[in-house]
Formats: C-alpha cells, sequence, structure tokens
C-alpha cells in the first residue's frame, strides 16, 4: 500500500524510531536511580474532546493495557473544548508527575501560530513520549449528494449557502479543507467548529453542514447505512477503508495530510515515568490485540519512541504553518 502521510523523510525516519523505543528507555533508565519508583499512584489520561470522540477512543484503547502494564489504574478524564486546548494547557500545567493527555495534530503542531493567547508553548510546556494512531482524513457528505466529480459541481453552485465542519479552528480538518479550497477555485464552504468528530457527524445527518474532512472510523458507519456518502480520501488509498478511493481520482489536486493521535506529558514529568512509558507504550501499540482494536475504530496503530514523536511535529509543523500562511488563517 503506498504511504498516505506525504513526508517521506518523516515516514521513514518515524519507523526507524519506533524499533529502539527501548534503547532509548534504557539510556534514561541508567540516568535515574528512581525509574522504578513510577508510577506511584494512579494515572490520568486527559482528552480535550468529548466521550466518543476519536482521540477519545485511542486513549480508552490504549488505558487498560497500559494499566496492567504500570500495576496503576490509567484513568481517562474528558476535558472538552477551544480544539483540544483546553486540556492541553492543563497538561503542560500538570505538576504530579502523574498527568499525561492524549492529543491531535492542531495542538502541538499548528495551535502556536494561530492562537496569539495561547497560554501554552507546544515546543517548550511538553515531554513528547509516542505518536500513538494515524488515519487517513476522508471527505464525507450526506448521502443525498451525488459521488466523484459531480460532487464538487454541486459544492461550487451551492457557493454560499455550503458549510463544513471541522473538530476546530486550527485542527487539521479544518486546515485540510482550507487547503483543499485554495487548490479548488469556486469551492468556497463555510466553516463551523465542532467540539468533537460525532458532533460533526450529527449536524451533517441534520442539514446542518453539508461536508467535513473526518477519520473513516466515524464516518464509515453512517456511510455503511446508507445516510452519508464517501467522497474520497485525502492521499492516497488505506487499507483502513480500502473500497475508498483517493480524491485524486475525483480530479482534485493531491493533498496529503493525515489525523493523528500522539501521547505526551508536561516538560516536569520525570525521567523514570519517561523511562516508563517510552518502554511500555511502543511496545503496547504493537500488540495484536491493540492494533486490531484500533483498527476496528479507524486507525492504524504507530507506536513511535519519543524522538519519532518530535520527528513528525517539526515537519507537520511546517505543512500546516505553510497553509496557515497561504490561506491568512488568524483566530483572534
Amino acid at each position: 500500500m503506498k504511504p498516505l502521510f506525504a513526508l517521506s523523510r518523516a515516514t521513514l525516519l518515524i519507523a526507524a524510531c519506533a524499533l529502539p523505543a527501548w534503547a532509548t528507555a534504557q539510556n534514561i533508565l541508567k540516568n535515574t536511580d528512581t525509574a522504578t519508583a513510577w508510577p506511584s499512584k494512579p494515572v490520568r489520561l486527559l482528552v480535550g474532546f468529548p466521550g466518543g470522540s476519536t482521540p477519545d477512543m485511542a486513549a480508552r484503547t490504549l488505558a487498560e493495557p497500559l494499566s496492567k502494564a504500570l500495576g496503576q489504574p490509567v484513568i481517562v478524564e474528558n476535558r472538552p473544548g477551544a480544539s483540544g486546548n483546553i486540556a492541553a494547557d492543563q497538561i503542560a500545567k500538570a505538576t504530579d508527575d502523574h498527568t499525561l493527555g492524549v492529543v491531535i495534530n492542531g495542538n502541538l503542531t499548528s495551535a502556536k501560530q494561530l492562537y496569539p493567547q495561547l497560554p501554552y508553548d507546544p515546543a517548550r510546556d511538553f515531554t513528547p513520549i509516542s505518536l500513538l494512531t494515524t488515519a487517513p482524513l476522508l471527505l464525507v457528505t450526506p448521502a443525498d449528494q451525488p459521488a466523484g466529480a459531480a460532487f464538487f459541481t454541486a459544492a461550487r453552485q451551492g457557493a454560499g449557502q455550503w458549510n463544513y465542519g471541522s473538530v476546530g479552528k486550527g485542527s487539521v480538518g479544518h486546515l485540510g479543507m482550507e487547503l483543499l479550497k485554495s487548490r479548488m477555485p469556486g469551492l468556497t464552504p463555510v466553516h463551523i467548529p465542532y467540539p468533537g468528530n460525532p458532533q460533526i457527524v450529527t449536524a451533517m445527518l441534520g442539514g446542518q453542514i453539508q461536508m467535513a474532512l473526518i477519520p473513516p472510523g466515524v464516518a464509515m458507519p453512517h456511510v455503511r447505512s446508507g445516510k452519508l456518502r464517501a467522497i474520497g480520501l485525502v492521499g492516497g488509498r488505506s487499507s483502513l477503508v480500502p473500497d475508498v478511493p483517493p480524491l485524486a481520482e475525483a480530479g482534485v489536486p493531491n493533498v496529503n495530510l493525515e489525523v493523528w493521535t500522539a501521547l505526551i506529558g508536561p516538560a516536569s514529568l520525570s525521567k523514570a515515568a519517561q523511562a516508563r512509558l517510552s518502554q511500555e507504550v511502543p511496545r503496547i501499540m504493537r500488540e495484536a490485540e491493540t492494533r486490531q482494536k484500533l483498527f476496528n475504530q479507524g486507525w492504524q496503530a504507530v507506536g513511535t519512541s519519543p524522538d519519532g514523536l518530535k520527528i513528525r511535529l517539526k515537519d507537520e509543523a511546517a505543512i500546516l504553518g505553510n497553509i496557515i500562511q497561504t490561506r491568512g488563517i488568524k483566530i483572534e
């Protein structure tokens, strides 16, 4: 299968970094005498989106096996709002050494460029732990809309009346759609942000929005039931939805972006915690049971080392930053 993510350098380096994650853990273990003392109490896993959202599902899939590995409860807490930035800020400011978070692309790659008053610094205030999951973006519309190239003809004809949804300003769904609009003159749907992908689907079924870029795991049950139509995938084909064609087959210029989740901690996270997590999390993400659960939810399990996540952050920040600049996107 052709890789979905356009950054071949990033993809190859992430794959390479995923393998020696245990070595990273061992190096940290050598530098601390307290490694075996962590965790000493339950671990909180903050998620900036509602229950049932794709980041929430990824977090809950990780929580159970991670709890078993650590010997302490891992409790998922949903703190939705501000495109996930409320939870991200709480993660950054946590000082108990037992608060982590599952975040999405925008919280770590584009938020700083979009929000002048962002209360945290993505580059300074977090400890990257692991890239957990990736998924393609799927363009969906209500089932009564046409398929293929005819859909884009209808979308252009609906100029001024069509809306699209995303999980918030600066999210990859928002920036991906703005990139799509820049590549297709006459495509002008208005952006409406929602707390999470389930709310986007509800709005689409209710006629409030006409299109959205969302992960297949959320969209496909409604596509299969005949309530939504899958127009195509951003990027190439995916084993997650092998029957859905790329948007390029409908005449759309190539746009390559993924939605992903990552596990992070605050910058103050102890070396002991970093060592334990960098050892356990990639191992859990490689387990067949974890991979199958995530696949059924519409995610590809990854599980990189901290360095693998850092590479992804750096390269994708450049891509999303370019979209923000070229489209003149500003959030007050």
